[in-house]
This record gives C-alpha cells, structure tokens and sequence, in this order.
C-alpha cells in the first residue's frame, strides 16, 4: 500500500535467528566431527583386533609347524586332505569363536592352505601377500573373494625365524559398522536437545537483557558508547571511574599510559599494583594531591559520584605535569647560568677597571703582572677546589656557580682529581639537569649530615661520545631508604634528601633517553655520604679536542 514503510524486525527477533542459526551450524559441525572420529574408531578397533587374531594364530606351534612343512615340501599342497586337516579345523574354529568373516592361511607361495569356503583351498589368495612374506605385517581395507574387509595379515614363521606363509584375518564392514545406527539416534537426540536448550537460553538471556538496559535498544547503546569513548580518549587527562566495591568501571586510553595499566576495566583497584598515593586519591582520602609514577609527575583530582543521593563511587582525574616540572627543572639550570655569567661579567669589568687603573697611574708592570694572573687562575675566582682540571667552559662555569651556591650554605665544593674529560660538552642541557640535581641533592644532604666540615665532591670523566659523573657527600648516606623509588610529592621534606621526590626520577629518564643510566655506587659509610653516578650518552664531542692539523 502507498505510504506503508517496511519494518525491520526487532533486536530480539533478529538475535534469535542469528542465535540458533550459529548454534544450529555448531551442532551440526559438532556432529559430523563426532560421527567421523567414531567412524575411525570403529574402524582402528576392526583393524586392531584382526591384528591381534592373526598375531595369536601365526604363533600357534601346530600352526607354524604344519605350514613349515608344507612349504618345504616339493609337492604342490593336497587340496583334499588340507580340507579336512588340522589348519582347516583350526581356522574354522577362531571363524567361529571371534565372529570374524575369514580366517585364511596360506603358505610361501600364497596357496590357500585353509579357507572358510573350502572349495577354494589350494588355490592362490586373491590379494597381495609378497610384502607379508617378505616379513611385514599388513593391516589395510582390501576387497577379496569375500567382500570388502578390514584384514590384517601376519607372516607364519618356521623355527629359523623365516616367514614360510601367512594368516590373514578379516571382520566385514558391515559387522563392525553394526553399532553405528544407535550412535546416530544418541547423537541426533542430543542435538535436539542442545538446541531446545539453546533457544531456551536465549529467551531469558533477553529477559535479562531488556530488564538491564531498560529498554534501550543496541542501537542506541552504540551511539551512547560512541560518545562516551569520544570525550574519554579525546583528552589527554586520564579517567579513572572506580565504584564503591573497588572495581574499576571506566579507564580511558590516558590513563591507562600514566598508570600502565593493561585492561583495567572489571578489576579490582588493589589487583592493579598501583602505588599508595594514588590508591588514597581514588578513594577520596587524599584530595587534590600529586604523585611520581613510573618517573611522571602526576597530579590528582579525585571527585565522588553521587547520584539521587546514592553514592556510585569516585572518578580520579590525572593530568601529566612532568613536561611542566622538567621545563622547570631546565630554567632552574638556565638561572644558575645566568648568576654565574652575571657575576663573571661584573667581576671582569672590576678587573678592567683596575688594570685600567694601573695603566693610567703608569704602572705598566703592574698592570702586565694582574692581566697574567687573571689569565693563569681565570676572571672569576670560584670557590671550587680543583675546578681548574675541568677543561670544557660549560662545565668549569656551571660546577663554579654552584660551588658558590653550595658556599652560601656552608659546604664546599671540590672537583675530584681523577677527573679527566677529553672534549667539549654538547648536550649541556641534558648534562646540566642530570649533574645540577646530583650537586644539589648532595648539598641538601651534606647540610643535613652531622659530620663536618661539609663538602661535595664531584667527578667528571669522559668515555668515547659519553659523560661519566660521580657525586659524592659527607652527609649521612641513605640508610635503608631506596633513592631510586619516587614517593608522593609533598612528603616531608627529609625523605627527599637523596632524590626521594621527582629530580632523581627525571634526571634517570634523561639518562636512560640518550642510552645511559643512574644508580648508586655506594650507599654512604663512616667517611662520607652516598655516591651517584650518572651516564649520559652522546653528551660530549671528543673530536672537539684535538689539534686542528689533525686528520
């Protein structure tokens, strides 16, 4: 009719028809499968058992010597007294007694010798039997006189071990099909049922489903997921949805990566192995903290779902600041450049104004003999013992800054003598976060120790392309803590003496990104503090060092 639209059927119908159409392919799959692997069971057990017959017959003594006599002799076998002999009784009788179609014994020429149609003994098999007389045992489907069989052929040995004739055993296809037919009725009414069960199943599989989605169709169930997942993994802070069972319900994709986490969804909040600050945050105890994970610096949001009054559970929000603290880190660097350039500057232009001094009071030796010092010792005079070993200008005036911050808290900074660097420093942003935050944390924990005086000493050696720091204090080393594991910014102030907080984390991260590391030489013992040693990779040019007429 005009103006009629088609219907499509509902979800639930069209998830029926799917349904029973799978189970029906997978029953019907399952069936053929079964009734194949019943048909080859059947088929080895016929096999099997004729092997058996004829194994035990070919090894009768009676057998074995009738049959060696026979084959010995000149004369072609007696038909006659053969039919009434002792192999046809014997043969007769297994025939009899094991339901097999024939049982036939032969001798080294393959003439029948006895045969259950007797009529036929004395004449040649119908079927190969060289392999079996050449030693091998057969076992194969062959269609012979008597119809098509599962026959298995043993050789007749004489007392020498030589095979003089055979046996041959066989069941009838037929015969060892006959348990087939109640099989298939087992099987048949299996199927039925699994698909009555099927169809069942689903019905209240779909009770339960419309009473769970309230109605809400799959389609719209789709534009719901869809829209979900836009605004989730379309930010780049992390959502962490965990109910009031402490089962993760949503994690988007940058969350995830902060946490790494591996499908978190459905499993529990303690299973995850996250770290303390984290699980505080989730469950509301710790609001609007921030936290080191995995050498990040994150900051937490968590809120509480309440819904009608019921409390559904909290949502931690994470967002990544460790860019932002790093960049920190590089213009702390860059400041203490800056101060060590600014006093350079204002301590040369002092020093020009007393040379210009002395030249104009005529004090020409005078002036020759300050500008000679001044080039001997360099134009600022940093409190750093052993500073003059440090030949590359980035590291003479970055370790000399510090040794005047260092100075201002009363701890000295001193190079140490195997210090030896053959080149120019070429990532001296790199070298300068990794290194400034050893010395620094080295100050903080010599300005905390008991022993005095206090002092830093640093070491700087070159290997090929790399750069090998050593930082050692005279604090009171690290105890038992663990430097290397980051705790929640914000802790006391104490515990983040040797990098308990996030430098450490991130000098270890620019290390590793240039295929170097961090780590511990030495925990501290009765002399000095703990030593750190840093390796960061491509971070000096060695051919900046040699002569310029070099190849």
């Amino acid at each position: 009719m005009p103006g009629t639209t088609t219907m499509r059927p509902r979800f639930a119908t069209r998830a029926l028809l799917l349904h029973l159409a799978t189970v029906t392919l997978v029953v019907v799959l399952c069936t053929g499968v079964y009734l194949l692997l019943a048909v080859q069971q059947l088929r080895a057990e016929a096999e099997s058992t004729a092997l058996g017959i004829a194994r035990t017959l070919a090894e009768d003594p009676q057998v074995r010597a009738e049959v060696a006599r026979i084959s010995a002799s000149d004369q072609a076998p007696d038909a006659e007294a053969l039919r009434d002999g002792d192999l046809q009784r014997i043969s007769a009788g297994v025939t009899a007694r094991t339901g097999a179609l024939f049982v036939v014994i032969t001798d080294d020429h393959g003439i029948r010798l006895a045969h259950p149609t007797p009529s036929r003994i004395g004449e040649e098999v119908s079927t190969p039997y060289q392999e079996v007389l050449a030693g091998e045992e057969v076992v194969d489907w062959q269609t012979g006189t008597l119809g098509d069989s599962a026959r298995a052929k043993v050789p007749v040995r004489d007392d020498a071990g030589t095979p003089v004739g055979e046996v041959s055993v066989g069941f009838e296809r037929a015969g060892v099909f006959d348990d087939l037919p109640p099989l298939l009725t087992v099987v048949a009414a299996t199927a039925v049922g699994a698909l009555a069960l099927a169809v069942l199943a689903f019905l209240l599989l779909r009770r339960r489903w419309e009473r769970l989605t309230l109605g809400v169709q799959p389609e719209e169930l789709v534009a719901l997921v869809q829209n979900q997942a836009a605004v989730l993994n379309g930010v780049d802070d992390g959502v962490l949805a965990v109910d009031t069972h402490g089962v993760v319900r949503v994690s988007n994709d940058a969350a995830d990566r902060l946490l790494d986490l591996d499908s978190p969804i459905g499993r529990r909040l303690d299973d995850l192995g996250l770290p303390r600050a984290v699980l505080d945050a989730v469950t509301g105890a710790r609001i609007g903290s921030s936290a080191v994970v995995d050498d990040r610096m994150l900051y937490l949001d968590s809120r509480p779902v309440v819904r009608e009054g019921q409390p559904l559970g909290h949502v931690l929000i994470l967002r990544d600041r460790t860019d932002l603290v790093a960049l920190t880190e590089r213009l702390e660097t860059v400041r203490t450049m800056t101060a060590a350039l600014r006093v350079q500057r204002h301590e040369f232009a002092n020093r020009m104004h007393v040379v210009a001094g002395l030249i104009d009071a005529d004090r020409t030796s005078d002036a020759r003999s300050f500008l000679g010092e001044l080039v001997e010792r360099g134009s600022v005079a940093f409190p750093v013992a052993g500073l003059s070993l440090l030949t590359d200008p980035f590291l003479h005036s970055f370790l000399g800054a510090k040794g005047v911050e260092a100075g201002e808290r009363g701890v000295t900074l001193r190079i140490a003598e195997e210090t030896q660097l053959i080149g120019t420093v070429i990532a001296a942003e790199d070298v300068a976060a990794v290194l400034g935050n050893l010395v620094d944390n080295a100050v903080t924990a010599a300005v905390a120790g008991e022993r005095t005086p206090r002092w830093v000493e640093v070491a700087v050696l070159g290997d090929d392309d790399a750069l090998v720091v050593t930082v050692s204090d005279s604090g009171a080393g690290l105890g038992d803590a663990d430097p290397l594991t980051p705790r929640t910014a914000g802790d006391d102030a104490s515990d983040r003496i040797h990098g308990h907080g996030l430098g450490i984390p991130l000098s270890r991260e620019i290390a590793r990104r240039s295929g170097g590391d961090l780590w511990v030489i030495d925990p501290g013992g009765p002399d000095h503090g703990a030593v750190f040693a840093a390796r960061l990779g491509g971070a000096v040019d060695p051919a900046s060092a040699q002569p310029k007429d070099q190849p």
